[in-house]
């Protein structure tokens, strides 16, 4: 079930949960989500991990057939879990951590029929918490999901044609990830975040507002998934930024480049070069204990220093945030916001991302994703910063 070159890992993870576990008074945590689970044993299956606050974990699996390893068991349904602690000699805790976040009212309800804990915590934000700080493993794998990221955008020029729209030039990006390795899953947290493989906005769609929970919005091609790309005819002087996802390892990278259908207004590359400069002016700020808030603060003061506070993040729906944490899923914490009260510890991974929408021009701006270190950050996704002409 576990490999065992990644036992280490694991148990570093284990290890962070029942700590917290033992300092809220909670006797086991169970799991079931994709992602949690997939973060606590590297594989995402049908069935619960059960981890006490003391001992080894146990793996109750539904499908698939096949999994081996110590102390996995397969069930039907989860009443036959009490049944199996009982033969083990498992306590049934009586303080249970749930995923009361993710879990359906039907589910979470179900378990307490199973378990019946006097009390319950709420797994969903303890595991979102430790997730925020990488281990050695997981710091490699976003390193190798950058490589190829970078790869893929230093292509993007060729998949340019004349004449194209903006979700024909997606198309093309797409394929490019692909075969690079794309895992073609865009994993987001929350209610109504489901998305393909990333957002390509051109021209005027880029002010497009959003239901989305993203920096920038984007109409769209239906109602039924509001966001991004929605057929603008690619066309001179247009801004075209691509943010696609870069999932080519379970551990993603964030990065937005801006590129341009011949030149743009003076203007533009302005705009373009604040965000340059609010990333260059963070990056040095960034260390452990410094305040997400503060971080916002500082793009914000940048922004309307600049004269471009109107454009910042939005024009008619602006984003309350510039950055946010990089894992599994591509909005972890933390999130700089200007009322977060967050601090930046090593080894977390965020996305930076201030951008500008130019009416009549489209947006601009960058972003990239950072490891914080023991005295500073280290920029992980290395692709070049400038607005690229397409027809150069």
């Amino acid at each position: 079930m576990i490999a065992q070159d990644r036992l280490s890992d694991y148990r570093i993870k284990w290890k962070r949960l029942q700590e917290v576990m033992r300092q809220n008074g909670m006797e086991g945590c169970l799991l079931c989500g994709g992602v949690n689970l997939f973060y606590v044993t590297g594989h995402v299956y049908s069935g619960y991990f059960y981890l006490p606050a003391e001992g080894d974990p146990w793996f109750f699996v539904k499908r698939p057939n096949g999994l081996q390893g110590e102390q996995v068991v397969y069930i039907r349904k989860p009443e036959q879990m009490p049944e199996v602690f009982h033969e083990q000699g498992i306590p049934m805790p009586e303080c249970l951590m749930l995923e009361a976040d993710e879990l359906t009212y039907s589910e979470y309800n179900r378990l307490l029929s199973v378990f019946h804990p006097k009390q319950t915590a709420n797994a969903t934000q303890v595991l979102r918490t430790i997730r925020r700080i990488k281990t050695p493993w997981e710091i490699e794998q976003t390193r190798d999901c950058a490589r190829q990221h970078e790869a893929v955008y230093r292509e993007i020029p060729e998949c340019f044609r004349i004449g194209m729209t903006d979700l024909e030039f997606q198309f093309e990006i797409e394929h490019r990830m692909r075969l690079h390795g794309s895992l073609g899953l865009f994993r987001a947290f929350g209610a109504n975040m489901d998305i393909f493989m990333g957002s390509i906005l051109a021209g005027e769609n880029a002010g497009t507002p959003s239901p989305f929970d993203f920096a920038l919005g984007g109409g769209g091609m239906d109602a039924s998934c509001p966001l991004g790309a929605n057929g603008t005819q690619l066309k001179e002087g247009m801004a075209i930024m691509v943010d696609m996802a870069g999932n080519y390892s379970p551990y993603m990278t964030d990065m937005t480049r801006v590129f341009s259908v011949g030149k743009l207004s003076d203007e533009a590359y302005r705009a373009h070069q604040v965000s340059i400069r609010i990333h260059q002016e963070i990056a040095e700020a960034t260390r452990p204990g410094v305040s997400c808030a503060d971080l916002y603060q500082l793009a914000a003061r940048i922004a309307t220093e600049e004269g471009l506070a109107g454009n910042f993040m939005g024009t008619q729906q602006q984003a309350k945030f510039v950055g946010h944490g990089v894992g599994l899923q591509i909005n972890e914490l933390p999130v700089l916001t200007p009322r977060s009260k967050e601090y930046l510890e090593e080894n977390m991974l965020f996305a930076l991302e201030p951008k500008f929408v130019l009416p009549g021009i489209g947006a601009v701006g960058i972003e990239n994703t950072y490891l914080v270190t023991a005295d500073g950050c280290e920029k992980l996704t290395l692709s070049p910063e400038k607005i690229i002409n397409l027809l150069e």
